[in-house]
């Protein structure tokens, strides 16, 4: 079966007109967003942490991250290398959530019959500065601000922060 020219025409205008359709739908497809939704740090006695990200991405950061444009877990584990001078191993990275061990995560003083866990202060506002820096950041809002973030300490005791991107130091007490 040959195409007549006008057929073939045709044929390529509709196809225009579909991805012209597709190409205002993307333009005015409403903006992307990466949602830090909760950071969670569980301290042992000798200090060490293992910290755990959720997080939540549209579709426009997971084909980043599909691509290997950007990885959100390696701009995690800078930030947490930066705050607590320590090195730090990525443990797990799934769809949503990156896993971390921090050896010495927590500064240790004996204090007589006591132990203080003093933890550095984190902020992911760098986080966010660096995101800036890739070709889709005017495509999407970010928000590195964990909903929740809680710190677990040996004996049980949590500490929970919301909604803030920079997360105090935090110091707990544990009498023998």
């Amino acid at each position: 079966m040959t195409l007549l020219p006008e057929e073939v025409f045709e044929m390529r205008r509709y196809g225009l007109v579909l991805l012209s359709l597709l190409v205002a739908a993307l333009l005015v497809a409403p903006a992307g967003a990466f949602t830090a939704d909760s950071l969670d740090i569980a301290v042992d006695e000798s200090g060490d942490a293992e910290v755990r990200f959720d997080y939540s991405f549209s579709w426009i950061e997971q084909i980043a991250v599909f691509f290997k444009i950007t990885a959100p877990e390696q701009e995690l584990k800078s930030a947490l290398e930066s705050y607590s001078g320590k090195p730090v191993t990525i443990v797990a990275v799934k769809s949503g959530y990156s896993v971390f061990d921090v050896r010495e995560f927590a500064h240790i003083r004996e204090n007589g019959t006591s132990r203080v866990y003093t933890l550095p202060a984190l902020d992911f506002t760098a986080a966010e500065k660096k995101l800036k820096e890739y070709w889709f950041a005017p495509l999407i809002e970010a928000d590195f601000s964990p909903a929740v973030t809680t710190v677990r300490f040996p004996d049980g005791y949590e500490e929970k922060v919301f909604d803030q991107s920079a997360i105090p130091s935090l110091s707990h007490e544990i009498t023998a």
